[in-house]
């Protein structure tokens, strides 16, 4: 019944002091003006106007109008600079997941350059271990999803950030210790330590044990990468990693890390998924630009992705 127009034309009449000067503020004629305002009237069963004074003035119910228009046009104004600002890429929010628990070695870097760059984006993280990311982008929850466990859909688009090893870390007293590469069978008999995610989101069930129909002898869970090296260390069991994530550990004499297969062992590709529509974003395609040039430049072992 209320139209934005409406708003503006009772506020014009407000500024301008009368209809003649109110519609070449609007760049209507006095007649069109009056018109307008005499429809609201029939719409609404009331009187905006006393036009018994000269010059009109406002009834109640116009004032309550322009109350509302007081609240409600600079809310407007202010979502229409806000569109353009989007339209332009400069501003809008990066909600991102990440379902890589090693991932922050190279994430929070990232993450910091990003917010130097990008300042009037709102940046928010969050770690999609105990919910189903995917789902959450294509609803608009999230805007980005660190994964290497891709599922087609139309609606999203994975873009490759890098592609790594994924490695065996055992103890250097463990037997595997000096075996050239790892074959499924070796971990039946072996304490396998994981971050505490279903086996079917693991790359070392899904590329490597569940082919070969193999498990190992138990599983044993934590949460955070160093905890899991300490593990293995103390050798309570192996652990199948990134290869970046164990370059710092590699000069250490009691941790050996094997390749797991044949050459060329087991690469993975890391993504950042995406919803289609918004592949062409500004700020979403200088995070990925961004994510790719701090990984090469943070990471060891690590290859271009195509």
């Amino acid at each position: 019944m209320i139209e934005i127009k409406h708003l503006e034309t009772l506020t014009a009449i407000r500024e301008a002091g009368n209809l003649q000067d109110a519609a070449e503020r609007l760049s209507v004629t006095q007649s069109a003006l009056s018109h307008q305002i005499r429809e609201l009237e029939s719409r609404l069963n009331l009187n905006l106007l006393n036009r018994r004074t000269r010059p009109a003035r406002f009834t109640t119910a116009a004032l309550r109008l322009l109350t509302l228009a007081d609240d409600v046009l600079p809310r407007i104004r202010s979502a229409e600079r806000e569109m353009q600002k989007l339209a332009a890429g400069s501003t809008g929010r990066l909600y991102l997941a990440i379902e890589c628990h090693s991932c922050f070695q190279w994430l929070m870097p990232t993450l910091d350059a990003f917010r130097l760059q990008w300042q009037d984006i709102s940046l928010d993280l969050s770690a999609a271990f105990s919910f189903a990311p995917i789902p959450a982008l294509m609803r608009g929850d999230l805007d980005l999803v660190i994964t290497s466990d891709p599922v087609p859909n139309e609606s999203v688009e994975y873009v490759a950030l890098f592609k790594y090893e994924l490695v065996l870390a055992v103890a250097a007293d463990n037997p595997l210790a000096r075996k050239r590469f790892i074959k499924p069978a070796d971990l039946s008999n072996q304490v396998l330590i994981t971050y505490p995610v279903e086996e079917e989101r693991l790359d070392i069930f899904t590329a490597f044990l569940d082919p070969a129909g193999v498990e190992p002898a138990s599983i044993r869970k934590s949460e955070l990468t160093p905890m899991i090296i300490q593990l293995v260390n103390s050798n309570r069991g192996v652990a199948a990693l990134p290869n970046w994530a164990l370059t710092e550990y590699q000069a250490q004499d009691w941790l050996k890390i094997v390749h797991l297969g044949e050459a060329p062992g087991i690469w993975r590709t890391l993504y950042a998924a995406i919803r289609t529509e918004d592949r062409q974003t500004p700020y979403i395609q200088a995070f990925v630009e961004l994510a790719r040039e701090i990984s090469f430049k943070h990471l060891a072992g690590i290859r271009m992705a195509s």
